[in-house]
């Protein structure tokens, strides 16, 4: 069913591109009419279309807007359908200037998106704090396990040499031992050899 709906809109919504927003919501739709800026701050909509039509603008202006305008209220009437419009338009200007509006509404975004990414610039950079924690934390780690290997190492070496020394002081004392076996062996046949020579004399065997 073919309607007519009268709109008023309050809250932060001049200078802000606002009425070109429900110009291209407008336009999607098929819904006819214009928008325009009144003395007191809102935007006034009139508008014709299909009853479903009109219902989704007015919801997109309620729950869509673009992020730097601010809807407080609005209100819609619905009248009966002339077929006064046949194409949808914004009228009159902004205050001060028409080419304001859209410099204001830059600006604005650019606001916005600039508080964006000073977010993700902060969330970003508690990250890499984050990173360079734990890669301290474990360059750390990896100094300790070094410590611990050259520690192992050294204690390796001393055993070594420990082992090379009582392998020269048992190689020393086989040596001492068969020096002293060798003389004790030679002093007892020397010994054996006076005492035959003796018995040898006693029996007259010389």
């Amino acid at each position: 069913m073919m309607k007519r709906a009268s709109l008023r809109i309050r809250g932060n919504v001049q200078m802000a591109g606002f009425r070109t927003f429900i110009k291209n919501v407008a336009d999607s739709l098929n819904v006819n009419g214009f928008a325009e800026n009144e003395k007191d701050g809102s935007v006034k909509v009139v508008c014709e279309g299909e009853e479903e039509a009109i219902k989704r603008l007015i919801n997109s202006i309620r729950e869509n807007s673009p992020s730097f305008v601010r809807t407080e209220e609005v209100k819609a009437a619905y009248e009966e359908y002339k077929g006064e419009f046949s194409s949808f338009e914004r009228h009159g200007i902004d205050v001060p200037g028409e080419g304001e509006s859209e410099m204001v509404a830059l600006m604005r975004s650019f606001d916005k998106k600039g508080e964006v990414m000073i977010g993700i610039l902060g969330s970003m950079n508690e990250t890499l704090k984050g990173v360079k924690g734990d890669t301290s934390k474990m360059l750390e780690k990896q100094d300790m396990m070094l410590e611990k290997q050259d520690m192992m190492l050294e204690k390796q070496d001393e055993t070594i040499d420990a082992i090379d020394r009582s392998k020269e002081e048992i190689v020393t004392e086989i040596s001492s031992l068969r020096e002293d076996l060798k003389s004790y062996m030679e002093e007892k046949f020397t010994r054996i050899e006076h005492e035959v020579e003796a018995i040898k004399a006693k029996i007259g065997m010389v």
